[in-house]
């Protein structure tokens, strides 16, 4: 009888703990994907790395959408097609796939150079909209271990990644292949041979709504990336938020949370615009900011290129104090600033923008504490310069070393300049008739140099330093009295 008893009870027990288990998991809808947080990991990186590389590096004509506007008659990029290589018909985009070697790429190297600039997440397109895979796929033939480099990018940057301490994420801007090749429908291409629909198509109007088949196809891709490369950040373009692809985001959300709690680990979407509710994954504006603290946390995508995220012949780049002061921009808001590269088609990354990812690192060497790990202040920051707002708002004026952003990580507060001062600096928040307190003492970060400064009714005033740690901004470190 007892044993029977002991049976019954544990049978009642495992029920009840599969029970608990079912219902902390997630479902496929958005009020139980509204109880999602922001893993602590996303929260206090700040900085990730982002990395446009593909078969678009080959032409490096334009910008990494080369194959969509070599369809498109008319465009400087179909002219300069025909002219370099000659009619799309006899030569089309599958034909640039051999010239993509990638015989120089070193998954060590490029997670080096990373990790010295300062990133703590990192990543790589897995597919973008021209439908060639970046890693080793059941669901296409045209993918990077099959030809081209003949090597899996996306597992051997996973490897690495983590090999060096860093996060693995990856993208898909896979949804909009759905559109993406239509150009080469309407005239004599290789769009128009049967044998290259499975690369090329559907090459569909981007009016049409997407058909199931090619919805549940989308799915069926995240769920090889998840399970064979288990990321912890999945990054989605604009295009997923169509209104048929409603009950794909959620089943998608509900699977990739459920398998981050599998693996105990937190998990990330980032989204554009109105794929996803708020609160239900991270928000991401694209080449732009936000002009205030927002409560939950959001991220920019920036490239460092100004005209292409993949490489491009005559591209232009944003330099270190650029990327600086956005980063802290961004992060006094409650952001964090995924940064884009395009290495070349043989896998090396340019010389202008190493030299940016490692002014970006000596910076975050020095003054990495008042941004690693912080939290906004109750104010983002004051000063002159008025900070862009919005998806596609580059900071068109520079920011100045009178423009003071703030960040707090317990009980410290950070004032950043945006700028080296020269003359003194006045922060305007702290005077002694505010509310924010009396400031206890105010040490210059990465320097033992003593900071002369005062507290006045008006502001907190602090004279030029003699020799400042770093370049292009500088973080003071602020006790207030408890």
């Amino acid at each position: 009888m007892k044993k029977l008893l002991f049976f019954v009870v544990l049978f009642f027990l495992l029920a009840t703990m599969q029970q608990v288990q079912a219902q902390d998991k997630y479902q496929a809808t958005w009020e139980s994907l509204k109880k999602y947080e922001t893993p602590e990991w996303f929260k206090d990186a700040k900085f990730g790395i982002f990395i446009h590389w593909g078969v678009y590096s080959v032409p490096a004509f334009g910008s990494e959408w080369y194959p969509r506007s070599m369809y498109l008659q008319g465009s400087n990029e179909f002219k300069h097609h025909i002219e370099t290589y000659g009619t799309q018909d006899k030569f089309g985009y599958k034909d640039f796939i051999p010239m993509f070697k990638g015989e120089k790429f070193d998954p060590q190297v490029w997670v080096a150079l990373f990790k010295k600039a300062g990133a703590k997440y990192v990543v790589p397109v897995a597919e973008h909209h021209d439908g060639f895979a970046m890693y080793k796929t059941a669901y296409s033939k045209w993918n990077a271990f099959n030809m081209g480099p003949k090597r899996d990018v996306i597992g051997e940057l996973a490897t690495e990644i983590r090999k060096q301490g860093l996060i693995f994420g990856l993208s898909s801007h896979r949804i909009e292949h759905w559109f993406f090749m239509n150009g080469g429908r309407k005239f004599a291409s290789d769009l128009l041979d049967e044998k290259n629909d499975d690369f090329y198509g559907p090459a569909r109007e981007e009016s049409e709504t997407p058909s199931a088949e090619y919805m549940n196809d989308w799915l069926l891709r995240n769920a090889e990336l998840i399970n064979n490369y288990q990321p912890q950040l999945f990054w989605f373009d604009w295009w997923i938020e169509q209104p048929a692809m409603d009950p794909y985001r959620k089943s998608f959300a509900a699977s990739y949370y459920n398998k981050g709690l599998e693996w105990n680990k937190g998990v990330v979407i980032n989204y554009k615009n109105i794929s996803y509710p708020e609160g239900t994954a991270v928000l991401d504006l694209e080449r732009g900011k936000l002009a205030g603290i927002r409560k939950l946390p959001w991220q920019t995508d920036d490239a460092i290129g100004n005209e292409s995220w993949g490489y491009c012949a005559g591209n232009t780049f944003k330099d270190a104090r650029y990327v600086i002061t956005n980063l802290i921009d961004i992060v006094s808001k409650n952001g964090n600033l995924l940064l884009n590269i395009g290495p070349r088609p043989d896998g090396t990354i340019t010389d202008d923008e190493t030299a940016t990812l490692l002014g970006t690192g000596k910076w975050l060497d020095v003054n990495g504490e008042a941004i690693y790990g912080t939290r906004p202040w109750k104010v983002f920051g004051e000063g002159p310069t008025e900070s862009a707002s919005g998806s596609f708002a580059d900071q068109k004026k520079p920011f100045t070393a009178q423009d003071i952003r703030y960040t707090t990580k317990g009980d410290t507060l950070y004032a950043i300049t945006l700028g080296l001062p020269l003359t003194t600096t006045s922060l305007k928040l702290l005077g002694k008739k505010g509310a924010n307190g009396t400031v206890e003492n105010i040490a210059l970060v990465g320097s033992n140099e003593k900071v002369v400064w005062s507290q006045a009714a008006d502001a907190v005033t602090i004279k030029p330093s003699k020799s400042y740690p770093s370049q292009n901004a500088v973080a003071y470190k602020i006790i207030l009295k408890k």
